[in-house]
């Protein structure tokens, strides 16, 4: 069987977009995605188009707007995916099961979402799709109010770590200033993001402003091919492992402060890799709240149950640190759009290995990089670790 590897990709800026809708943000990137692998729209094989929308645009069947964003790409058959916050690494696994089984020999993965468009409340309740709502819908503060539950459990099953989910904003914040596709480039200190303040108010407490990622628009797309094509290409990024693991959608049925399919992903993926976590050089992990992020701490294996602020509050996980995590700024600086950002976390890991990474967040020579991206509060959990071919 051909493993599947990343020939090319192209990120758009996250932010606030002039683009009215997916369609356009989709145009955006297609084509330089193409152009950055070295293959016409004619050598695309299928085309995996990641967009959870559900009430962020009437326009619906998405993936056949990547043939309108590209009209050369009209005939090749496509199909859109939706897994919530994972989105984007559902399209992308799409393409690789795709280019696995012989199907075909090279795919278009293109991830986007337009959410700036709706007022706050709207986008609120909408984000509430990838909650239970059975149970979850009245929550107050939205998607926040599901996360704030959990930083609050947490506190009190182990105390408060406000600081350390201050330290993680900043040190998130301090990344994304250089990185160019961040929608923030903006540097919060850790008194900043520690703060109380009519700038920085609850949210969803024990959660601040600054705990929480941005509503974001953007498109990232990325190109995978069989080996024996990439072999002729001018890059290849391999998924040395890659696994998928799903939770129990209801925050009531399970302990909600430990992160358990995250942490089956991670175990999964690096026996899988026959590799340790010692063996990474960085990882983008999915910090759509602080809170998450130390979550993933844990659930990864950097530290024990309880005591994910040690890694923050020791320096572990930043720039400078033994495994840099969220180089890029992650989803706290990078932005959110939601059915982008599996596509874009893989994008700056690749980007990463193959010495492309905007000057500033660049690793030095890394080897190997982990992504783990989800959907929900750690119901769909998706983790890759990646090593350059070439």
């Amino acid at each position: 069987m051909s493993k599947a590897q990343i020939v090319g990709w192209a990120h758009s800026k996250f932010g606030k977009s002039s683009a009215p809708d997916t369609e356009h943000l989709m145009a955006e990137v297609i084509a330089p995605a193409l152009e950055h692998a070295g293959v016409s729209a004619a050598d695309i094989d299928g085309i995996f188009v990641g967009v959870m929308n559900n009430g962020f645009s009437k326009q619906d069947f998405q993936g056949a707007l990547a043939g309108m964003a590209m009209p050369e790409l009209g005939m090749t058959p496509a199909v859109r995916m939706e897994n919530a916050c994972a989105t984007g690494s559902a399209a992308l696994y799409s393409a690789l099961d795709f280019i696995e089984s012989g199907r075909g020999k090279i795919a278009l993965v293109v991830g986007a979402e337009k959410m700036t468009a709706l007022p706050t409340v709207e986008v609120g309740d909408i984000l509430l799709g990838a909650c239970y709502r059975t149970e979850e819908a009245e929550v107050t503060g939205g998607f926040a109010g599901l996360f704030g539950q959990i930083a609050q459990q947490y506190f009190q099953k182990y105390g408060d770590c406000s600081d350390a989910l201050a330290m993680i904003a900043a040190k998130n914040h301090a990344n994304g200033m250089h990185n160019p596709f961040a929608h923030m480039q903006k540097p919060f200190t850790f008194e900043d993001c520690n703060t109380v303040s009519d700038r920085n108010p609850y949210v969803a407490p024990p959660l601040r402003r600054t705990d929480c990622s941005l509503v974001s628009d953007g498109a990232a797309a990325m190109i995978v091919a069989s080996e024996d094509v990439a072999a002729d290409l001018h890059r290849a990024i391999a998924f040395r492992s890659r696994t998928h693991t799903n939770d129990v959608l209801a925050m009531s049925r399970r302990d909600v402060t430990t992160f358990d399919g995250a942490r089956r992903a991670w175990a999964a993926s690096l026996e899988d890799a026959g590799l340790t976590l010692d063996d990474m050089d960085l990882v983008e992990t999915h910090d759509c709240f602080t809170v998450a992020e130390l979550l993933e701490y844990e659930a990864m294996g950097l530290a024990a149950p309880g005591k994910g602020a040690d890694v923050i509050r020791d320096g572990t996980t930043t720039r400078e640190g033994r495994l840099p995590v969220n180089l890029s700024g992650g989803l706290k600086s990078k932005g959110h759009p939601i059915g982008a950002t599996g596509v874009s976390m893989h994008i700056m890991a690749a980007m990463q290995l193959a010495g492309e990474a905007p000057e500033g967040i660049q690793a030095k020579e890394p080897t190997f990089a982990g992504v783990f991206n989800m959907g929900g509060a750690a119901v769909a959990n998706y983790m890759s670790v990646l090593e350059r071919v070439k």
